[in-house]
């Protein structure tokens, strides 16, 4: 059941705007390998799952960007959260702004 909704934006300490990519590229791959459904923004990533799922995630995008060289990063984290009741999906929020035909 997704009962939760995550945004991630991953901020590389590098300057090297290639090494910085390369490092974003190993964080989206992971949030893509954990099989969830997930939108990747100009700014921040959004991931939809169970909160134990998306929890569990963040050390992996961690291990993931050190592994693509990170020396040091920061990450602002988003996370909401709602045990009982419908979460808005991505889609629903960003259906109507989609289809402006």
């Amino acid at each position: 059941m997704n009962n939760a909704a995550m945004a991630i934006q991953v901020l590389p300490q590098e300057t090297d705007t290639e090494k910085l990519i390369k490092i974003v590229d190993a964080a989206i791959a992971e949030i893509k390998a954990s099989g969830l459904n997930y939108e990747v923004g100009s700014f921040e990533t959004t991931i939809e799952g169970n909160l134990d799922e998306l929890v569990a995630l963040i050390p992996a995008i961690q291990q993931a960007c050190v592994a693509a060289g990170a020396e040091m990063l920061s990450n602002y984290i988003k996370l909401s959260y709602a045990p009982e009741k419908h979460l808005l999906t991505t889609d629903e929020k960003l259906q109507k702004y989609r289809n402006n035909d």
